[in-house]
């Protein structure tokens, strides 16, 4: 019999509801694996055992309608929790409670998931891995010697060590795909504007987004259809979607036309020979499921760099530091927040205006194919301390760019993508693909990625993390 960890969110739903467990005796069970497993892995900056526990105990005695009820869903620390101590991975925030919920986080507790606590983020969410002043680095499952990456890093690390059933994470700049891809699993970068940042975090140039991680596409559709919401003042409003996000992992998606392309935007980015790989394997697949594959070239070029970490410097600058706690921040969120405060309004605007013309001319390039294929990452799985082990800041700034100059890309056209767990290299460490959609297209994504999934006889097949 498998153990309760090993069901999916959606099947862990359906137990409850057949009243084979209960939410208490599943919050219990996620609860001891953190305290006993989460001490090797980081993926949790605060567990809220009394709080989680006390919405089971409440569930038990008026459980909500809806697949995900009852299931245990840990909350990103850049995302607010009312009375719960948010820091932003940063030092500088120690002992902040949010005043308020995020609108999402309304969400999901109105849906009957259980928060366990708060998982680790970088310092305000800026570099693709996960080592913060707070807690220790957040490791991936696969192997503790490597970065679960990030910012998400510390949402994928527990649903990859079987620490949740599924998580939520948000993604600025593949946040949630590049921790993804390193832990083996699928994640949902939504189409720009499905989900609020609502009520207190703003939208700005619309980089951002929340998204689902799970082990399987049926679970991440049915968290996204939880997570999908506006509110009034939001910025930008994704095309509508009928019917339910989770009907489309179950529907066949006909045979497709897909484009794809392996040339990063990052001149001296290579990729390493076991993520070409993957992507070679993933267009074997594709093929084999009769969709036509087409190589494109690449939609945007090498000018937009520049461009995007001008915004990456400005957004750096967001969170406010007091004077006297400028000194905890880590030297690559002072390099970043130097350069920010440096860049003036002129500047930041010309940039995003140049972004959106790029855009303007990547996406009807794009459009013209029902998805498009990349790596997501341009290197295996990186050793903790890797992208800090250098003399200069800067250089850990450049590693960061060429390890995933591909998942920006459509944060800054909006277009939705996902990232497939396909592939694992020699040391059987997980390397994932991109598959990027039209604008509004998360449900042909889904179907693709489900079909994907089944021919493959799920993600996992008998793999386990050595923690599981």
């Amino acid at each position: 019999m498998r153990e309760l960890h090993e069901l999916s969110a959606l099947e862990q739903a359906q137990a409850i509801r057949d009243q084979e467990i209960s939410p208490v005796e599943l919050t219990r069970h996620y609860l001891d694996r953190i305290g006993r497993i989460d001490p090797q892995v980081g993926a949790y900056v605060t567990v809220t055992a009394e709080k989680a526990l006390e919405q089971a105990r409440r569930l038990e005695q008026e459980l909500p309608e809806g697949p995900l009820a009852g299931v245990p869903i840990p909350i990103k620390d850049l995302n607010l929790v009312k009375d719960v101590p948010i820091m932003f991975g940063s030092s500088a925030y120690e002992g902040f409670v949010a005043p308020v919920d995020d609108t999402v986080v309304e969400l999901l507790r109105e849906a009957g998931t259980i928060m366990l606590g708060k998982t680790a983020t970088p310092e305000f969410g800026l570099p693709c891995y996960t080592e913060t002043y707070l807690s220790p680095p957040t490791r991936s499952p696969w192997d503790l010697g490597t970065s679960a990456g990030g910012s998400s890093g510390g949402a994928a690390a527990a649903v990859a060590a079987g620490l949740a059933p599924l998580a939520q994470g948000s993604d600025g700049a593949g946040s949630v795909r590049i921790p993804s891809s390193v832990c083996g699993l699928f994640g949902i970068k939504p189409t720009r504007g499905r989900i609020s940042f609502a009520p207190i975090i703003p939208d700005l140039a619309g980089m951002s987004t929340n998204g689902p991680i799970a082990r399987n596409v049926a679970d991440a559709a049915a968290l996204l259809d939880v997570m999908t919401h506006n509110r009034p003042g939001d910025l930008y409003l994704a095309p509508p979607h009928e019917g339910t996000f989770l009907a489309c992992a179950g529907r066949d998606p006909g045979r497709l036309r897909i484009a794809r392309y392996a040339e990063a935007v990052v001149a001296d980015a290579e990729l390493h020979p076991e993520v070409k790989a993957a992507y070679e394997e993933a267009t074997k697949t594709l093929v084999g499921l009769g969709h036509e594959v087409v190589e494109i070239e690449r939609p945007f070029g090498p000018e937009v760099v520049p461009l995007f970490t001008t915004l990456w410097f400005a957004f750096a600058c967001m969170h406010p530091v007091a004077d006297e706690h400028v000194s905890r921040l880590r030297p690559v969120t002072a390099w970043l927040r130097e350069r920010g405060f440096a860049t003036s309004a002129p500047v930041f605007l010309q940039a995003q205006a140049q972004l959106q013309a790029a855009a303007r001319v990547a996406l009807p390039i794009t459009n013209a194919y029902d998805a498009v294929l990349t790596p997501t990452v341009t290197q295996p799985p990186r050793p903790i301390g890797w992208f800090e082990d250098v003399d200069d800041v800067a250089e850990t700034f450049e590693r960061m760019k060429s390890f995933a100059p591909f998942p920006p890309i459509y944060n800054v056209t909006g277009q939705p993508a996902v990232n497939l767990p396909l592939y694992w290299s020699q040391d059987g460490l997980p390397i994932g693909v991109m598959l990027a959609g039209r604008i509004g297209g998360e449900g042909t994504l889904i179907s693709l990625s489900a079909q994907i999934e089944a021919a493959r006889g799920g993600f996992w097949g008998e793999r386990r993390p050595p923690v599981w």
